[in-house]
């Protein structure tokens, strides 16, 4: 359900006195429910609302401006994403963008390339035009054809819009801002039809099954062919969904898709808050922050889509990509080379064997992420760990621990960051969960709090022993060893990939859970394969039970 405040009713009321045309949320405010047949919607995330734009527009339409805030549940933000509403702030935030979006659109600069016509006169409206605009962009825009009430109600906007400002093209900017702040396009709506082949049953509807499938694989609304599927209702059978998965998975813009995942599943909004002590840290700017995430995912995309690599090599392979500043950062040599004399900003490296900073773990998206301003926190670290890359629980700490040992970096008795953490779980309340991720985070003591690498802390050599299931190693180098071979690091990034594209944790006894499950096994844990494997399953189209007969 989309809830809607007084304030923004009382939004619509001063647009409609300025002469503004009004956008099709406020409009639609009144509506207390959603209709019956919508099983579920999802907002957009702002990775999605992006990439959506882009494919549409392309990139030469600048997007500014905030978005309203991510929810996340169970660890990730698509899960959350069906809890999301839109709130006061939100709305407004969402109208900034809309009208940004569209004066950049129908500017002299891009008007010719995404209007398909030219007005008979260009003070006024002309209806021909606007229809034509409307029809093709709203389809894309909405994610389905528009109602001939939709494209009257486009039509008339923008006519209104023109007249006022004596310009046709106001009048097609307040249009397109129309669509673009409409809940058809800021939530991705599950809606149910009746199912042919199982009477008394529902099923998505071919647009709502061409949605899912786009935005768990491309993390953007589907393209022409996919809407066409849907349109003739070929994605229904399985040939025809397998011809889709197939050809979407094959893609580049399956890169998007697996982005959009991991910097789910890594826990990248976090770095929305996270800031270093320039004091201690002068070589972690702004920009070493951007680049490090990016690094990940190129490093991510590389291996798990282009190499078709092993899940597990993740966390021990020695290929990456650095910009100088990073590698000015991880203190490692890299040649700046020219290509027709400009300068490669980013630039592939292969640690030598053996160097402890390969991997992704040893990338300060992971070390700097999980540490405090001006210290490293193995228990962070090993909490993240736990929770982002094994699938496990940490419980909170309780409310009233004393911090003094572990946050005293200067403490003359324990100068290394293991003798204030073994000082710290002498306090029986704090005992329990240090064990659970202290032995694992202290592996990664190597990495200071911005990611840079050392060998001690306040003079003294830094122990980086520790053990995980049992199994003891030493260093970053033997944990990625260890995670290589834990089978709970495989069976957590196959649940929260699920979770992914149905919006919920898979339960152990589901029959293509565990079908899922296998066949990422027998891939030798491919991630393109885990991909389309969920694609080709129902539980990426699966109707609440609430929803699951037909009316």
């Amino acid at each position: 359900m989309v809830k809607v405040s007084r304030k923004s009713l009382a939004l619509a009321a001063s647009a409609a006195v300025l002469g503004i045309a009004l956008p099709a949320f406020y409009t639609r405010a009144a509506d207390t429910a959603a209709p019956a047949e919508v099983a579920l919607s999802l907002r957009l995330s702002p990775s999605q609302y992006k990439q959506s734009m882009a494919d549409i527009f392309g990139p030469a339409i600048s997007i500014t401006g905030r978005f309203e805030p991510e929810t996340r549940e169970e660890g990730l933000m698509a899960i959350g994403a069906a809890k999301a509403n839109i709130s006061d702030t939100g709305v407004e935030r969402y109208d900034d963008l809309a009208r940004g979006i569209s004066i950049q659109v129908v500017s002299a600069q891009h008007r010719e390339t995404f209007i398909p016509c030219t007005p008979q006169n260009a003070k006024t409206h002309d209806d021909a035009c606007t229809r034509a605009f409307v029809s093709n962009i709203g389809r894309l825009i909405y994610r389905r054809a528009l109602t001939e009430e939709e494209i009257q109600s486009k039509v008339k906007a923008a006519a209104y819009a023109a007249d006022t400002h004596r310009d046709f093209y106001a009048g097609m900017s307040a249009a397109l801002a129309d669509m673009l702040i409409s809940p058809n396009f800021l939530f991705r709506q599950r809606t149910t039809e009746a199912d042919p082949e199982h009477p008394g049953q529902t099923r998505l509807d071919g647009i709502s099954k061409a949605t899912a499938l786009s935005f768990f694989l491309w993390n953007s609304a589907p393209d022409d062919m996919l809407l066409k599927a849907a349109e003739t209702g070929d994605i229904h059978s399985k040939e025809g969904l397998k011809k889709q998965v197939d050809r979407m998975v094959s893609s580049p813009a399956v890169e998007g898709g697996v982005r959009a995942f991991f910097s789910d599943m890594l826990g990248f909004s976090e770095f929305e808050t996270l800031s270093k002590d320039p004091q201690f840290f002068p070589r972690y700017t702004l920009k070493v922050k951007d680049e490090s995430q990016e690094q990940t995912l190129r490093t991510v995309v590389d291996h798990l889509v282009r190499r078709q690599g092993d899940y597990r090599d993740l966390f021990t392979t020695p290929h990456t990509y650095l910009t100088r500043s990073l590698a000015a950062l991880y203190d490692v040599p890299l040649v700046e080379t020219t290509d027709n004399g400009e300068p490669q900003h980013w630039q592939a490296y292969t640690y030598p064997a053996g160097d402890p900073r390969a991997g992704l773990l040893a990338q300060a998206s992971f070390v700097a992420l999980w540490s405090p301003a001006g210290r490293t926190s193995p228990t962070g670290r090993g909490k993240a760990l736990r929770e982002l890359i094994l699938c496990q629980t940490v419980p909170p700490p309780p409310g009233n621990v004393d911090f003094k040992f572990v946050q005293d970096t200067s403490n003359p008795v324990y100068k290394t960051t293991r003798d204030r953490l073994t000082a710290h779980r002498s306090e029986a309340m704090c005992a329990g969960c240090h064990k659970i991720t202290d032995p694992i985070g202290l592996a990664l003591e190597n990495f200071d709090s911005a990611g840079g690498y050392r060998t001690t802390e306040n003079g003294v050599a830094i122990d980086t022993s520790g053990e995980l299931s049992g199994a003891k190693f030493d260093g970053p180098i033997g944990l990625a060893k260890v995670l290589h071979d834990d089978p709970s690091v495989t069976n957590c990034v196959a649940k929260k990939t699920f979770a992914f594209g149905a919006g919920h944790m898979p339960k152990s006894d589901d029959p293509e859970w565990q079908l899922i499950q296998k066949k990422f096994t027998d891939s030798k844990y491919n991630f393109v394969e885990l991909l389309r494997q969920v694609a080709l399953s129902q539980v990426l189209y699966s109707v609440p039970s609430s929803n699951a007969k037909a009316p």
